[in-house]
């Protein structure tokens, strides 16, 4: 059987680690040929395709990012794009493929399962967001670099008595604003599923003031003003239809400084978040990814992804993991809110 590899949306740190686990037990235990499609749909298009095998995989274990590339190329809104991906596999003789990727790349994978190309799914996005698995790999990572620039800003906000904004990636998702704001005793934390009041935020900030600390606010990229619209300094939107998100940040500080009369400054993370080796869980969490996409495909389970249940890798159908958006539960974001202000 011959299976080819590729990765989609944007880059995170773990997926050399699947690439890496996939090809070494597929070619080792069951005697498989691999090929890797390059950046992600658009290499499956374009009939990019660049052969695997365990040298070219050795040593990426501890690598950010993907030596496949990727892209946020969605094979949907390309003409004939299925067709043209079916004709790419058929000419290499493709009899399998394995998809990393987030909501995007695997609602895609969806779709292009339905038409009848056998694929097996496996979950990745710093976000965190996708449904139908406890965790993603990459949002342990982007969780640490969030919570170590947090840490790193308290010292200067306090040196300097000002409010420090810091904006973290998420999209529509919470969980990197709240998990690593917790983790670096932020003193607001803002998330999309919960629209927030800016005087509120303002009451908390001058609160810390009030007993001489400076205040820390963490704001996921898609955080909301209540009676308000996101704000975006890019309206541009992507082969998915999202938008650029960024800009909550330099609005807050801008509205927190105006409004309490403080100094206040903004830190975007950004793709810093993304980059770099990735954290040993996701490595193990990647790994583990790898290997059961492989078993998947050894047993014909097509249509499926494999995810992560407690401690356990289980396979999910890709059309229920794909229907919704993974987000934060406002239950446990009330769990937090004694340490705002």
């Amino acid at each position: 059987m011959k299976v080819a590899v590729l990765t989609g949306g944007g880059d995170c740190p773990g997926l050399n680690a699947v690439i890496r686990s996939a090809v070494r037990k597929g070619i080792q235990e069951y005697a498989f040929d691999f090929v890797g499609l390059r950046d992600g749909w658009r290499g499956a298009i374009q009939g990019n395709v660049v052969p695997l095998d365990i040298s070219g995989v050795r040593g990426i274990l501890p690598r950010g990012g993907t030596i496949l590339g990727s892209s946020r190329t969605n094979p949907l809104k390309h003409e004939d794009g299925v067709r043209r991906i079916q004709d790419t596999l058929a000419a290499h003789e493709v009899d399998a493929l394995i998809v990393i990727g987030g909501e995007d790349t695997l609602g895609a994978a969806t779709e292009l399962s339905r038409q009848g190309i056998r694929l097996v799914g496996v979950p990745k996005t710093i976000d965190n967001d996708v449904a139908g698995t406890d965790c993603t790999f990459g949002f342990d990572t982007a969780v640490g670099i969030a919570t170590e620039a947090i840490d790193r800003l308290h010292t200067t906000a306090e040196s300097h008595m000002r409010t420090l904004v810091v904006e973290v990636m998420g999209r529509h998702s919470g969980w990197i604003a709240l998990r690593a704001g917790v983790a670096g005793g932020a003193n607001v934390i803002l998330i999309p599923e919960r629209p927030f009041d800016i005087d509120q935020v303002c009451a908390w900030v001058k609160s810390r003031f009030r007993i001489n600390y400076a205040p820390i606010v963490v704001a996921a990229e898609g955080a909301v003003p209540k009676e308000g619209q996101m704000i975006l300094k890019d309206r541009s939107v992507d082969e998915y239809g999202h938008v650029r998100l960024s800009g909550i940040g330099e609005w807050l500080a801008r509205e927190i400084s105006e409004r309490t009369g403080t100094d206040a400054r903004t830190t975007v993370l950004g793709h810093i978040q993304r980059g770099g080796t990735p954290s040993s869980f996701d490595r193990w969490l990647a790994t583990r990814f790898g290997l059961h996409a492989v078993d998947a495909v050894k047993d014909g389970d097509f249509g499926k992804m494999v995810a992560l249940r407690s401690t356990d890798i289980v396979r999910v159908p890709l059309a229920d993991s794909t229907s919704t958006t993974k987000r934060v539960d406002p239950a446990l974001y009330d769990e937090f809110e004694v340490f705002f202000g």
